[in-house]
């Protein structure tokens, strides 16, 4: 049986907010995931990160308009696909299709409010909890296993590792959901410019309002880069305030 000091414990861990990360690890910290965008190989792999939080996007935003939820698949290219049913226009279908490629840094920019107040942990466990939550909507094994590993990563992270380490994987991770949701939307364009993508989240927004894709893009472009800004300030908090910036 769970003591009443135990519970204690736990919740102050929980919610109890870490020491201020050194300026340091701040900026090495966003090196290293600015060093995985822009790379192949690393960022065909952290590259699944993304697309979870693309599908998680789409997923909780049908879900709020009132669209019933059929099931998510991630696949080993790192594609994704969300199923919902409901109205095939209208306000719902255009905020389940905006949703996709806003996610990621929408939720960096969620992690970089709590890691600006020192909120690892927290933020370790939310982390964990919504993986599980998508977990329960994944329709495919790989997408099933990919979402245990991560998630079991998160947790152990959370729970085995010393503050030090947490600071580090949490930074990395909120700077890369920053940074990496911009890169999509390149891609984005470049594959539509070379041979259209009729199926893309832009083009299935320009097929149900006046508005043509390029102006879906541009719109993804300018809020990820405006999130990217504001999060990175978030995150850049302990460096200003050594630099008397704050």
């Amino acid at each position: 049986m769970v003591s009443i000091e135990g519970m204690a414990d736990f919740w102050e861990r929980l919610f109890g907010a870490q020491p201020d990360p050194p300026p340091l690890l701040v900026v090495l910290t966003g090196l290293v995931a600015l060093l995985v965008v822009v790379t192949r190989l690393p960022w065909r792999i952290a590259r699944n990160a993304i697309t979870i939080a693309h599908e998680g996007g789409h997923a909780l935003v049908a879900v709020l308009t009132g669209r019933k939820l059929h099931g998510i698949r991630l696949h080993s290219d790192t594609s994704g696909l969300t199923l919902s049913a409901g109205r095939p226009t209208g306000p719902g279908m255009v905020l389940t299709l905006l949703a996709g490629y806003l996610a990621p840094p929408l939720v960096g920019l969620g992690g970089a409010w709590l890691l600006a107040g020192n909120r690892i942990t927290l933020l370790l466990w939310i982390a964990v909890l919504l993986l599980l939550a998508m977990l329960v909507m994944i329709r495919n094994l790989y997408g099933a296993l990919t979402l245990v590993i991560v998630g079991g990563a998160v947790l152990a992270v959370s729970w085995y590792a010393s503050p030090q380490v947490q600071a580090a994987f949490a930074w990395t991770g909120v700077w890369f959901l920053l940074l990496g949701g911009v890169r999509p939307v390149v891609e984005l364009q470049r594959l539509r410019a070379r041979r259209g993508m009729p199926a893309s989240d832009a083009d299935q927004l320009a097929g149900i309002t006046p508005l043509p894709a390029f102006f879906w893009v541009v719109l993804f472009g300018l809020v990820n880069l405006t999130v990217l800004v504001t999060g990175g300030l978030m995150l850049a908090g302990p460096l200003l305030a050594e630099a008397g910036l704050t």
